[in-house]
């Protein structure tokens, strides 16, 4: 049990230290508007998969992950640099399609929303 403890701590460090990279470090256009949404780490530490999402069209996703995938090295090693790790986690970015999903269902519940009220 305080395996995962220290996984999710690490994990979380991890996670903040990606977006700031992202934010003021990176200098590659095709990751603004990039945001974390959560990591979720191997349990000895050495794998990370890192979740994300856009805003945007289907195209706009694509280019963040080519954008996500070529920043990889310098991210792993800047994250090298601030924290004190045994091993750097080997870094997979992968696209979080949950908050899109959110929306889509605020959508189709809106617009049943809309159809009830035509009906009255």
């Amino acid at each position: 049990m305080l395996a995962g403890n220290r996984a999710v701590r690490v994990g979380e460090q991890i996670l903040k230290e990606i977006a700031l990279l992202l934010l003021h470090e990176v200098k590659d256009p095709r990751v603004r508007g990039v945001t974390m949404t959560g990591i979720r780490m191997s349990g000895d530490l050495k794998r990370a998969k890192v979740y994300f999402s856009v805003m945007g069209e289907t195209s706009n996703v694509e280019t963040a992950q080519a954008g996500l995938d070529s920043a990889k090295g310098y991210i792993k090693r800047m994250i090298g640099r601030r924290l004190y790790l045994r091993y750097v986690p080997e870094l997979m970015f992968i696209y979080d399609e949950s908050l899109e999903l959110g929306n889509k269902i605020e959508r189709l519940l809106e617009k049943l929303r809309q159809d009830e009220v035509r009906e009255n």
